[in-house]
């Protein structure tokens, strides 16, 4: 409990965001606060070299100062942003520069990458569009809360939520609101607000307090609610059980990841659980053709079946180095990043750890991206890191 401390808000206060003072002991060991550390992570072993992660290009955008950004691709080039407000376009192959821009203000999420736009939020509940053809403003639009979300875009529009409870749909070629989805938070949430997923009718989204739901792109309706966890306790920091970090989706079902609750897979159209097993992470969910992985609040990867949620296997290796969400790579593997920007290669079929290497050293906060054999990871302190694994 005391490792969450970093990653808590008052609900009370979304859209004003946190300061210093409220966070807490994560800090120590993920960077995030300065704070005393009150966990020791695991001291990395050796293994068993079956992959090499060998280096292709490296570039800063800046630093995250406190906030997880990640990179994004069109399938063209890479783009990454910074707190300080870069945001650049990179050639995937050569990690070229093919546009930077200063956006001149302070950035809090990013990047979105869709419908030709590159979007970022700021701590001002700010959402920001450029074109992602050569850099240049496409459009602003204001929402209520600070935004720690990447926004994401498909299907004509932009997607977007800031910390106060609400999710935004815009039309993607002007900025203007298309609706406003809104809920009540709980007293405590966690600073580090569950992933938005686009789809073809849908707009799926995690909330604090548990829930899951599919929102309708025509007028945000919801088509269903599921229980992704249910709160329990006493007090309210006890209490909490937000849906956190990534989603994942296929053709029949949408998977999450609970704090202080539970993991599981929902039928797309009903809600309904396919399964679901006790658990606790702030990372959300990686998902593979046959399986799905999560690293749970110790830090454990996991994988489970992911039609019948059967565990696969446990690997403890990394137990409290505060891993990024899993990364499905082709090859058979699983990537993740810890704290100190050591990215670790793991077996997909049996969980050991195969491969590894490091970057500058400060963490990687965001989500990391499968590029053709081989990732791209972006740490705290800005750096953009392209790897091919061989």
């Amino acid at each position: 409990m005391k490792r969450l401390l970093a990653l808590l808000v008052a609900a009370g206060l979304a859209g004003c965001g946190t300061t210093n003072e409220m966070l807490g002991s994560v800090g120590g060991w993920f960077g995030m606060s300065g704070g005393a550390a009150k966990v020791k992570p695991a001291e990395l072993g050796e293994i068993k070299i079956s992959a090499s992660l060998v280096r292709a290009w490296d570039v800063s955008v800046g630093a995250g100062k406190g906030y997880a950004f990640s990179p994004a691709t069109d399938g063209q080039a890479a783009y990454a942003a910074g707190a300080e407000g870069q945001i650049v376009k990179l050639d995937l192959a050569t990690g070229r520069e093919l546009w930077r821009i200063d956006t001149k203000q302070a950035l809090s999420a990013g990047v979105g990458v869709g419908e030709g736009l590159v979007l970022v939020g700021t701590p001002k509940g700010e959402l920001l569009a450029f074109r992602a053809e050569n850099g240049q403003p496409a459009w602003t639009a204001k929402l209520s809360g600070e935004v720690l979300t990447a926004p994401v875009a498909g299907a004509g529009a932009v997607a977007a939520r800031g910390n106060d409870g609400k999710v935004w749909l815009l039309d993607a070629a002007d900025g203007k609101q298309r609706w406003v989805y809104s809920r009540i938070l709980p007293a405590l949430i966690l600073r580090q607000p569950g992933d938005l997923l686009l789809a073809e009718q849908a707009l799926y989204v995690g909330h604090p307090g548990g829930k899951l739901t599919a929102l309708a792109l025509t007028n945000g309706a919801a088509l269903w609610e599921a229980n992704v966890a249910l709160p329990k306790g006493v007090t309210e920091l006890e209490r909490i059980a937000d849906v956190a970090g990534a989603l994942a989706v296929d053709e029949r079902m949408v998977c999450a990841a609970a704090y202080q609750g539970r993991i599981g897979c929902f039928d797309r159209v009903t809600g309904n659980p396919v399964w679901t097993r006790d658990f606790s992470g702030l990372g959300g969910v990686g998902l593979g053709e046959r399986f799905i992985f999560a690293a749970d609040e110790h830090a454990i990867v996991q994988g489970y079946d992911k039609l019948r949620g059967a565990s696969l296997w446990k690997q403890e290796a990394l137990r409290d180095r505060g891993l990024s969400t899993p990364l499905v790579l082709s090859g058979g593997r699983v990537a993740v990043a810890d704290y100190q920007g050591v990215i670790h290669l793991l077996g997909l079929e049996e969980g050991a750890l195969i491969g590894r290497a490091e970057t500058d050293g400060s963490g990687v906060a965001g989500r990391m991206l499968a590029l053709n054999s081989g990732l791209l990871a972006q740490t705290r302190n800005g750096g953009v890191h392209a790897f091919k694994i061989q």
